[in-house]
């Protein structure tokens, strides 16, 4: 039986993906228990829209971390958000919408933000030979690019993180003590929370955004929850 691959961007500080996206579906497939292959790319050419992270299953190629969880909890029968009410589909909904937003200030703190690039530069090198300080700095270049044509890139330093609080505190708000966001057990929406905190909590890199995750216990213990659930699984990690 042939496994589905995940293809997604390098690890980082011991976190298995340092892309949200790629991480919010591998932690997904991780709880849903599912036996997987997990490829570690930068080579974006054969991802359908260039983008990462993308799934291939069988004769099937899908991009976009939502279609990817949509298509999985339908083509595998996955019960992971059996039950939610329609009240709570709109909640996990507007998260993945502010999620989605947290993006770009968190982007924006490794690839823009000079006081912190150097210490995202020197972790990648660090952590995958593979790369040159010339493939960074041609990526730098080209998120520069993205951030000023997503507008994100004409702020000042101080209110892109001012946004990027703004969404976390959203987060935060939601889950507040709770173990999960909707109960006792995990959902997809758990997973997605996860796979941007865990890129800036477990990061060795002081921004405001992780000041403001340290400053929320709760935020903090629902991170390191779904990290000790998704480090124990049943994907096949490949180079």
């Amino acid at each position: 039986m042939t496994l589905p691959i995940l293809y997604a961007y390098p690890d980082l500080f011991g976190v298995a993906d340092n892309n949200p996206f790629g991480l919010k579906v591998y932690a997904f497939m991780r709880l849903c228990d599912m036996s997987f292959e997990h490829r570690h790319i930068l080579d974006t050419k054969q991802a359908p829209r260039g983008q990462l992270p993308y799934l291939v299953d069988g004769d099937e190629s899908i991009g976009d971390s939502d279609a990817i969880i949509a298509y999985l909890k339908q083509h595998y029968g996955l019960p992971i958000d059996t039950g939610l009410t329609r009240a709570q589909q709109s909640l996990d909904f507007l998260l993945r919408r502010t999620l989605d937003d947290l993006y770009w200030p968190m982007s924006y703190s490794r690839w823009k933000d000079d006081r912190y690039w150097p210490l995202f530069c020197n972790a990648l090198l660090a952590t995958h030979g593979e790369l040159t300080e010339g493939d960074l700095a041609a990526a730098r270049e080209y998120n520069a690019l993205r951030y000023h044509y997503q507008g994100i890139g004409r702020y000042e330093p101080a209110q892109v993180y001012e946004r990027g609080i703004a969404d976390l505190r959203v987060v935060s708000d939601a889950l507040g003590k709770r173990d999960f966001l909707f109960g006792d057990a995990p959902r997809s929406i758990d997973a997605a929370i996860y796979g941007f905190v865990a890129n800036i909590y477990f990061y060795d890199i002081d921004t405001p955004l992780k000041q403001f995750v340290l400053s929320r216990p709760h935020l903090v213990r629902h991170c390191e929850a779904i990290h000790a659930k998704v480090s124990s699984s049943r994907a096949f990690d490949a180079a």
